[in-house]
């Protein structure tokens, strides 16, 4: 029997990132092929779909893992640490690999599934990239389902209990960024040229007002500044700068509304200033939106191997499992990761881990759900 401890630390000393998946995919495909699943590699450029048949293709559904690691310097010291300089399993997907592979390896061997399933290893879910590959290859085509299901851990979260809810449920994230030209110049002479660290600074500042003044206190929304770049010195005024950022909401409405005012800012402050400006947007991640019915399929099987809060709310984080869920019904659930120790820090924070501890709840809750209604 495959020690899934043991597994599940290989793949946290040996990260990877985006598509850039070799070793991972491999060890995982050896087992399910070893346990005589139909193992398709090459999904998505790097990702894998391993298939239990056991009932008929109608009432087929897809259970999905992700396997990518995040490009941070790992700051754990314990033996099972990243060997690969720059990338570490900060958010735990090392974690989600190993419990739906044991969850495929038990369902193997369970005389009692009535029913086709379709293990779904995803890469590249940090840049929101793998889902759609998988698609564009045709994941829904080649392997049909009537509903897919995800999972991730939650940090602080006692083990043992799942949090989901029906509808909106993790963040859309668009991104975006704002080059400044000004006219740069001598330190001492400000007022020969155009200073675009005062136009970057009254954008910032003005972008703040977006949540506050032209959205309903209703909406969740986040507008952030994360990049301040120039080309000035310690005695030279810049002549461009750059601004980059994220926003971050539930709904298409919410999105537009915050380009539209930030196209508005922006003009507005490079007029009053002397400046001018380009403004680029992109998508990284839809939002979220569990489906009613397949929410209460996942609820049920949580239910039967621990506790679950069924309306915890929306959460700010965006998750590459939309994608999916644009094509197929189905549901996503996050499960607790322990109030403690590691287990506890932020995802993507250089000493986080995944439990252990919590292998055998998410295998125990995929087992459930497979023996659920799709």
């Amino acid at each position: 029997m495959l020690d899934l401890t043991r597994f599940r630390q290989d793949l946290h000393t040996h990260p990877e990132i985006g598509f850039d998946l070799d070793r991972t995919p491999r060890l995982i495909a050896e087992q399910l092929e070893h346990a005589g699943l139909e193992v398709t590699r090459g999904i998505g450029r790097s990702g894998l779909v391993a298939t239990l048949r056991r009932g008929p293709v109608e009432t087929a559904i897809g259970f999905r893992a992700d396997m990518d690691a995040l490009p941070i310097e790992e700051a754990n010291t314990f033996a099972h640490r990243s060997l690969n300089p720059g990338m570490f399993h900060g958010c735990g997907h090392d974690g989600h690999s190993t419990m739906l592979l044991g969850a495929a390896l038990r369902l193997a061997d369970d005389p009692t599934l009535e029913r086709t399933i379709h293990f779904v290893f995803q890469p590249d879910e940090e840049n929101g990239n793998g889902a759609a590959a998988m698609v564009a290859d045709g994941l829904f085509d080649r392997f049909p389902m009537s509903a897919i299901f995800g999972l991730h851990n939650m940090p602080g979260m006692p083990l043992g209990h799942f949090a989901t809810q029906a509808g909106p449920f993790c963040a859309f994230e668009d991104n975006f960024e704002i080059q400044i030209q000004g006219r740069g110049g001598h330190a001492s002479m400000p007022d020969k040229g155009v200073d675009p660290l005062v136009t970057g600074s009254a954008i910032v500042l003005q972008l703040q007002s977006i949540v506050s003044r032209s959205l309903p206190a209703s909406e969740h929304a986040v507008v952030s500044v994360t990049e301040f770049l120039t080309d000035g010195a310690r005695n030279i005024l810049p002549s461009n700068v750059t601004l980059r950022g994220d926003c971050r909401g539930f709904s298409s409405e919410v999105s537009n509304t915050i380009k539209t005012r930030m196209r508005a800012i922006v003009d507005g402050t490079c007029a009053a200033q002397g400046a001018k400006a380009t403004l680029e947007c992109s998508t990284s991640f839809r939002p979220l939106e569990n489906n009613a019915g397949a929410t209460t399929t996942i609820v049920n099987a949580a239910h039967e191997v621990g506790s679950v809060d069924a309306e915890y709310g929306r959460v700010g984080f965006s998750e590459d499992f939309a994608e999916f869920l644009a094509h197929r019904p189905g549901a996503f659930i996050l499960m607790g990761n322990g109030v403690d120790g590691p287990a506890a820090m932020p995802l993507h924070n250089s000493s986080y881990d995944f439990n252990d501890d919590a292998l055998e709840h998410g295998v125990a809750f995929w087992v459930r759900l497979a023996h659920q209604g799709g």
